[in-house]
């Protein structure tokens, strides 16, 4: 009886929801300071969840959850300003979510979803695409 009313104690006061952390903008502005292009923003080098930090978990070369490991499986997720998803910034040519899967839906070019195709979401004149300098881009969420 007493596990019983643990374990509901237990759920009671857990988190019920796992909330992402906010990685920046994928955007080609070096004037928005969430930009990973800005590098006194979030694409700074020295920033500690930072993507183009080397020693980062979003940036290492060795980490699961890394943007530039070719082998990561929990890359960090790509969402637009609308909240739709737009796949991994991953290096992982083999993950089909990835942005760097020429075959997949998020990576090639010639998928209307993916940041590759500069006729679809990766248009350089859509305010929401990573390619254009003055937009937004793309929201990076890891885990």
């Amino acid at each position: 009886m007493w596990v019983v009313f643990l374990l509901l104690l237990l759920l009671l006061f857990m988190p019920l929801s796992v909330h992402a952390e906010d990685l920046g903008e994928l955007s080609a502005n070096p004037y928005n300071p969430d930009s990973t292009s800005n590098p006194y923003g979030a694409g700074s080098p020295f920033k500690p969840d930072g993507i183009n930090n080397p020693f980062s978990p979003y940036g290492s070369p060795f980490s699961n959850q890394s943007a530039t490991n070719p082998f990561a499986t929990d890359a960090p997720r790509l969402y637009d300003q609308q909240g739709n998803y737009r796949g991994k910034l991953s290096a992982n040519p083999y993950d089909p979510d990835s942005t760097s899967n020429p075959y997949g839906r998020y990576g090639s070019p010639f998928s209307p979803d993916s940041i590759k195709n500069p006729y679809g979401a990766g248009s350089p004149y859509s305010p929401s695409s990573p390619a254009n300098p003055y937009g937004r881009g793309l929201r990076i969420e890891g885990r």
